[in-house]
């Protein structure tokens, strides 16, 4: 249950997000975001009523770590269930805006929940089909029946029926007869695709962690969806290496660092090219050309850092057990 005192909700803007953030939560329907069960107002607290995600938030399980950082299919793991989530709240015009370990609860079987919509942005997305090139997928009739809409299964360019058991997780090596084997998974592309990214949201507020903040917001530019993919960048490159990249001696050095000094890697632990190469994408200061930025989630699923990832079975996966 999440209370908040009335007191501290005396502002006008405090009162707005606190209302924000409880419609919010009463829209959600999904497998990686809360249920909003019930809300109730007494004199001096306003509380809102969710699931209990006994696991804790994914900073204090990161702390509990040998390092202090997650192994790379750890993070894999969870920032692949991120990415799901932020898809479908872009999906309804929201953008997150505050993406951090301690916004991310572990649920009793594993998987994640992602929390706290007290600076979300509200906004309006037109969603496009974009057609693969196979006539005989173009011919498919397209609508809003054809998507996969199982809750534990949100997959929107999914045009075939799937069912929610079977593979594990992460693919494991298949002999030479089933190589040859043309696999759905890995013909995505040629699936029509439906892209719900609000691309033309803009906002001049000033909000979100000081290390997680995009450049974007630092110099007062304004800000659109493209917030919540630099965002994503740092979130993964925290777990995997346990600090995040542009953090300074205090809060004047970080905005400093997040506007004007390149990004670099440790040389430890050691992490997959892949990893960086995606974490680059995502961590470019213009978000005209940031990973992610035109096609959104489907642009990023579709890196090669999440080559092995079943989507539409993300859901039924063996959660990580640590």
């Amino acid at each position: 249950m999440k209370v908040m005192d009335k007191t501290s909700l005396a502002s006008r803007k405090s009162l707005l997000r606190a209302q924000t953030e409880r419609e919010i939560l009463q829209s959600l329907d999904h497998p990686f975001l809360p249920t909003l069960y019930t809300h109730f107002e007494t004199d001096k607290f306003s509380c809102l009523v969710m699931e209990f995600c006994p696991g804790g938030d994914l900073h204090t399980l990161q702390q509990r770590q040998d390092g202090k950082h997650f192994s790379e299919q750890a993070a894999k793991f969870y920032v692949a269930e991120v990415l799901l989530a932020l898809e479908y709240l872009h999906m309804l015009g929201i953008i997150y805006r505050d993406l951090k370990p301690e916004n991310v609860l572990v649920r009793e079987d594993g998987h994640i929940m992602l929390t706290d919509f007290d600076l979300s942005l509200r906004c309006s997305t037109s969603p496009t089909v974009i057609r693969g090139p196979n006539p005989a997928l173009d011919a498919l009739q397209w609508n809003n029946a054809a998507c996969c809409v199982q809750p534990a299964c949100i997959q929107p360019s999914c045009v075939f029926p799937t069912t929610c058991f079977g593979p594990r997780f992460f693919s494991k090596s298949k002999s030479k007869k089933e190589k040859s084997k043309p696999e759905v998974a890995n013909q995505v592309n040629l699936f029509p695709e439906m892209i719900a990214e609000p691309t033309d949201a803009r906002s001049m507020s000033f909000v979100g962690t000081r290390e997680y903040l995009a450049p974007e917001i630092v110099k007062g530019e304004g800000h659109g969806s493209a917030v919540d993919w630099w965002t994503f960048g740092i979130f993964l490159y925290e777990l995997l290496f346990g600090k995040t990249p542009f953090k300074g001696s205090d809060n004047r050095a970080t905005l400093f660092n997040v506007v004007g000094q390149p990004l670099r890697f440790p040389e430890s632990p050691l992490v997959s090219f892949s990893a960086r190469d995606m974490i680059r994408g995502l961590l470019v200061k213009d978000p005209q050309h940031r990973l992610g930025h035109k096609r959104g989630a489907t642009e990023i699923k579709q890196h090669a850092f999440f080559e092995c990832v079943n989507w539409a079975l993300i859901r039924c996966a063996n959660s990580q057990r640590i």
